[in-house]
């Protein structure tokens, strides 16, 4: 039955995730909490297992998704690596920090997180891009199919910081970076929207292998459960990209502030209560 309900939730989070371009760890590690451990259906996990599950689902969902930005030619490898490169060290301390955390603490933290993370979808769009960091930082350049040209930047000392600061949030709650550092792509980099997307899978694809090793190594992730959940999630995100195509975005991000707002809130009452 357990291995089911891992399947079901891997198939919605891979679903959701590629709807909205999210990932499905944010999905997956609520869900997974919220069944397995709040209904106890499976009792056995905890919340570093669920971290764990849900980090090496994140290579397979990672790696689908920038195989295919691939061939559409929006990766910027070298943004990428420097994105990874400030990550590393932040996913591995997360993940060792994790290890002390119990469920209550862990509710309550990741609840927050939660919160931040609507709010930040919230007030996106309504939010003008800072031209700062690309005058005073490397600048880039892109055109796209329709030969529209495209300069954006980025001071190195500070998406260094900035994605250490992502890579520690992955490492302790097994999410992907994507929902923190696209919009801070495109609002303070100026990133066009789709190359922030691309590049921000394919620094996902390489943070969640070192997410996966460290995890690993401190024995969180619960091997029984990854064979249901890498399939359910690779086909969810499969099913998701089609639906993307036939659904109004504004709508479905929309539902994921509402989704993730309620998750927060509910993980915060679970982790005071």
């Amino acid at each position: 039955m357990e291995y089911i309900l891992i399947a079901i939730i891997g198939l919605f989070s891979g679903a959701v995730g590629a709807l909205v371009g999210l990932g499905g760890g944010v999905i997956l590690v609520p869900a997974t909490l919220f069944v397995g451990l709040s209904l106890g259906f499976i009792p056995d996990l905890t919340p570093q297992k669920v971290v764990g599950l849900s980090v090496v689902m994140m290579i397979f969902t990672g790696l689908a998704s920038t195989l295919s930005y691939m061939k559409t030619k929006t990766v910027d490898y070298k943004s990428g690596a420097i994105f990874f490169a400030g990550s590393i060290p932040g996913t591995i301390l997360g993940a060792w920090v994790n290890r002390g955390l119990d469920l209550p603490s862990f509710n309550l933290y990741f609840g927050i997180l939660l919160i931040i993370l609507a709010t930040i979808l919230i007030v996106r769009d309504k939010l003008k891009p800072v031209k700062w960091f690309v005058e005073h930082g490397t600048k880039r350049t892109f055109t796209d199919q329709d030969g529209k040209s495209f300069v954006y930047g980025y001071p190195i000392w500070f998406a260094l910081i900035l994605t250490f600061g992502i890579g520690f949030s992955s490492g302790l709650f097994g999410i992907g970076g994507g929902s923190m550092i696209v919009p801070a792509m495109i609002l303070l980099f100026l990133f066009p929207p789709h190359v922030a997307v691309a590049t921000s899978m394919f620094m996902v694809f390489l943070s969640s292998i070192v997410n996966s090793a460290s995890h690993i190594y401190l024995g969180n992730v619960p091997w029984i459960y990854t064979i249901p959940v890498i399939p359910g999630a690779y086909i969810g995100a499969k099913i998701g990209a089609a639906l993307n195509k036939r659904i109004n975005s504004d709508t479905l991000v929309l539902v994921l502030r509402i989704i993730l707002l309620l998750l927060g809130i509910r993980s915060i009452i679970d982790g005071l209560f």
